[in-house]
């Protein structure tokens, strides 16, 4: 699946127009340092230039500049000042909206999937009376998958799923706030779909997730969102 964005992408950040930037610090005719934090902008480059007394790295220290990556906010500051890291940012989603959002898709796939396995297989009473864990297990898995290719899918093509879309929040790349789509999407699909099937381990590490965002500075990501650079914004 191809990662690239396209023009007309209604997600992707704009550049503001010129008659809204005020006068040029710099001049007539020349555009205007970025003062901008956050996933959207990069802060100023530190002073001393690239001279003797600069910093050997390029003001990046070994590891890149500063200004490299989709994590380059400088939210706790530096000798350049500290910078917004939510600067041009849509705001975030409230936590209670991504939570009724799952519920909500977690309804839509679980709902109609529920009545056509009992249909198939008759009643999960028995089963359930035998001890029949592989069974219920197979039925997880069969969900998880159902619910993965749903998501997945949605997300790709529009950063919402049927349950995001009602509660007006989208996920979107925190290095551009365009639509995942392609890798990233997938990825924080997988995520938060395949981790919980692990027996044991499973539960600690899905409860871990969701509930990772609700002490998350400043960008309120869960697990899956670290994995994929992205955040859930609104739309509104």
């Amino acid at each position: 699946m191809s990662t690239d964005q396209p023009d007309h992408d209604p997600f992707r950040k704009r550049d503001q127009p010129e008659d809204e930037q005020g006068d040029q610090p710099g001049g007539a005719g020349g555009p205007p340092p970025s003062y901008g934090g956050g996933p959207y902008g990069s802060p100023p480059p530190p002073p001393g230039g690239s001279g003797s007394g600069a910093d050997p790295y390029g003001g990046g220290g070994p590891y890149g500049p500063p200004d490299s990556g989709p994590y380059a906010s400088n939210p706790y500051g530096d000798s350049t000042g500290a910078a917004d890291p939510l600067a041009g940012m849509p705001p975030l989603a409230s936590r209670g909206k991504r939570l009724l959002a799952r519920i909500i898709d977690a309804l839509i796939i679980g709902i109609p999937l529920g009545l056509i396995m009992w249909l198939a297989q008759g009643d999960w009473e028995g089963d359930w009376e035998s001890g029949d864990s592989g069974g219920t297990y197979a039925q997880q898995g069969i969900y998880t998958l159902v619910y993965l290719i749903y998501e997945g899918l949605m997300l790709t093509n529009s950063g919402q799923t049927i349950g995001k879309k009602l509660m007006k929040i989208r996920v979107a790349l925190l290095s551009d706030g365009a639509v995942p789509r392609g890798m990233p999407g997938w990825i924080r699909t997988l995520v938060y779909h395949v981790p919980p099937l692990v027996p044991c381990v499973g539960f600690v590490f899905w409860l871990a997730n969701v509930l990772f965002c609700t002490w998350d500075k400043p960008y309120r990501q869960c697990l899956h969102d670290k994995a994929a650079k992205t955040v859930v914004v609104a739309t509104d």
